[in-house]
């Protein structure tokens, strides 16, 4: 099994934006991350026009596009209850991975750093700090039973997750 690392948070608090730069960190520690990121809207991966596109709307239920550089599978579910995370984990090519960062999924089962930014307008208590949560990363100082990682320092949280890594039964 692939250790799973879910960064959750309300909308806004900077997911994406911490994602964007803990992915290059950890590649450059020779950590192969893989993402799974959750949404709540109706995506497409695919541009109409595209051949690929016009073939998977004809009601192909599943399209693989491949190129030298990359290929993606494309599978239709509109019939689909909300996809397990364990299920989309075992999708993934766990002989290129070192570890699968998630974004959102904040109420699985999976190991998470919550983030709390002060300008989102929530209140700390509002803060789910569950048995998984293993840090929370915020850019104020908070009175919490989790270590808090300044949310601002990317060394401390690549470290953080670097040291989670290490311990975690699933990387043994």
């Amino acid at each position: 099994m692939i250790p799973l690392l879910a960064i959750a948070a309300w909308s806004g608090t900077g997911k994406t934006t911490l994602l964007k730069k803990l992915i290059p960190e950890l590649c450059l520690l020779g950590i192969r991350p893989g993402l799974i990121k959750h949404t709540h809207h109706n995506m497409d991966v695919d541009k109409p026009g595209k051949d690929s596109y016009e073939l998977r709307k004809a009601g192909a239920a599943q399209t693989l596009v491949a190129s030298q550089q990359r290929w993606a599978l494309m599978t239709e579910t509109p019939e689909e209850n909300e996809l397990d995370l364990a299920w989309l984990v075992s999708r993934m090519d766990a002989s290129k991975l070192d570890l699968v960062l998630v974004e959102g999924f904040k109420h699985e089962a999976v190991d998470k750093i919550l983030l709390f930014r002060e300008a989102a307008e929530h209140a700390v208590d509002e803060l789910v700090i569950d048995e998984h949560t293993i840090a929370v990363a915020s850019d104020i100082a908070l009175d919490i039973d989790v270590p808090v990682l300044d949310l601002n320092d990317l060394n401390a949280i690549v470290e953080f997750i670097v040291g989670w890594l290490g311990a975690s039964p699933e990387s043994a």
